[in-house]
């Protein structure tokens, strides 16, 4: 299993319409062999220290794999391709951490 958290960075005023177009695809993942966990999150904030300040334009995609090929066969999924498209102009940066449990 892995574990992969993808940050997606927008556009100043953009994440309601991105997370409109993001919840679309999430059921059709969810579907797809291998996936074991794929949600939006927002960051939350706490009084906690250690945490970073809230990002109003950040939306982090928590996933969790069976493998890296599941991942990779993700990647190229025909709603994946198609959802892509729709947000491209929203999205600033996009970044993976791809990561095997402890």
């Amino acid at each position: 299993m892995i574990h992969v958290i993808a940050t997606i960075e927008l556009h100043a005023g953009q994440r309601d319409a991105f997370l409109g177009e993001f919840r679309k695809i999430v059921a059709p993942v969810l579907a797809e062999p291998g996936c074991l966990e794929y949600g939006p999150t927002l960051d939350t904030v706490t009084d906690i220290g250690a945490q970073l300040p809230a990002r109003a334009d950040v939306v982090t995609i928590v996933e969790k794999w069976e493998s890296v090929e599941h991942l990779k066969q993700h990647l190229v999924a025909p709603h994946m391709e198609a959802y892509r498209p729709k947000v491209k102009d929203m999205v600033v940066k996009t970044t993976l951490v791809i990561l095997d449990p402890a």
